[in-house]
């Protein structure tokens, strides 16, 4: 991992030698399952892509499909460059991951995932050690090792896709609470007499900014006039983010909206947490001021003037890449903590959870 350089300059005895991180010592791959598709890359030790793979697929419906197109992937990102041995597999999952199963996805918001071990499974099939966690603490991981978290120790990562999810640092470490599943800002209640979510509670946030839940609420516009050509035939995130970036209102409107519910949440957040910062990602935020605009106005209304002072909301630096590539760097940190890591290739017990974040340079 480290080599020597050239000789630095004598200050009157032996020359010393200078020291250089390998960054292409080894490399690492980092998967990401969302709701309805695949996502994975590889990487070198200083998040630097070499390649990556993707595929739309029912993640939730088709466990058996999902490990078969997970596994190709892994050997399509393996054989992109056999000759620098791979340190391990990082996956970020769009579920909470509990201490004591870290391996599974949850059996309550992926009931057909109920009894499979994701970790042990990928173990098994590549001989290469695994790690798994939610989606957004991993999202949260990458942006404070690549990305607009770099410079702040106490921020949180909010990622809007399918589902809503928060990862949380304080003091520069993952905040996983008592079970592990700390950061589910989208199971918070923004409205008591909202519409029921998929986790069996009514007016989180989830079920009215989730992507199924946000296509509804267009849907739901747009049966009270004329249908426009881009919901036609059906709503989608993709037309409906353009449509609202075009200037068509009723696009507009509803994008205006879920920016108003992610306030309510955030100021929650703000003033319960008091990040520094609020790094957003996921594709509804590419709708730009349109989101973030009715997001700022909540916040102004529902924040103590003391937390919202001392934070800033930003969009993520690392874009769709953000989630795989914290996966990967989950795997970069217990390398650098337990260099051993890079020699085991077999199936071993499960390691806890590394909460720290050290800094890298």
């Amino acid at each position: 991992m480290v080599t020597e350089a050239e000789a630095a300059p004598s200050n009157g005895g032996r020359p010393p030698i200078r020291l250089r991180f390998e960054d292409g010592w080894r490399h690492l791959i980092g998967l990401e399952l969302g709701a309805s598709h695949l996502f994975g890359l590889r990487c070198d030790l200083r998040g630097r892509v070499i390649g990556s793979i993707q595929c739309a697929h029912d993640i939730a419906g088709d466990p058996q499909g999902t490990l078969a197109r997970l596994d190709e992937g892994i050997r399509q990102l393996l054989a992109l460059d056999a000759h620098i041995p791979v340190a391990g597999v990082g996956v970020g999952v769009p579920s909470p991951v509990c201490r004591t199963d870290q391996g599974q996805l949850s059996p309550h918001l992926f009931p057909l995932w109920a009894g499979i071990d994701l970790a042990a499974h990928l173990r098994a099939q590549h001989g290469l050690p695994v790690r798994l966690d939610n989606d957004a603490n991993l999202g949260a991981l990458a942006e404070h090792w690549w990305g607009a978290g770099q410079d702040v120790s106490d921020f949180a990562y909010i990622k809007v896709a399918t589902g809503v999810g928060a990862g949380i640092l304080i003091g520069g470490r993952i905040y996983r609470g008592a079970s592990g599943i700390a950061g589910e800002i989208g199971h918070t209640a923004i409205d008591p007499q909202g519409p029921r979510c998929r986790c069996g509670l009514s007016g989180c946030l989830e079920a009215m900014v989730g992507t199924a839940s946000l296509l509804q609420r267009a849907e739901e516009q747009i049966s009270c006039g004329q249908r426009p050509a881009w919901a036609t035939p059906a709503p989608t995130v993709r037309g409906l983010i353009d449509a609202a970036l075009a200037g068509e209102p009723l696009a507009q409107k509803v994008i205006g909206g879920a920016g108003a519910a992610m306030g309510i949440a955030m100021a929650n957040l703000l003033n319960l947490v008091n990040p520094g910062r609020v790094i957003l990602g996921g594709h509804l935020t590419e709708a730009g001021s349109l989101l973030l605009d009715p997001m700022r106005a909540v916040l102004a209304e529902r924040t103590l003037w003391s937390s919202i002072e001392a934070s800033t909301l930003v969009v993520s630096a690392l874009g769709d890449h953000a989630v795989a590539l914290g996966a990967a760097t989950l795997v970069l940190q217990e390398l650098l903590e337990r260099p051993t890591l890079s020699l085991a290739t077999g199936d071993g017990p499960p390691l806890p959870f590394s909460s720290s974040v050290p800094a890298f340079s």
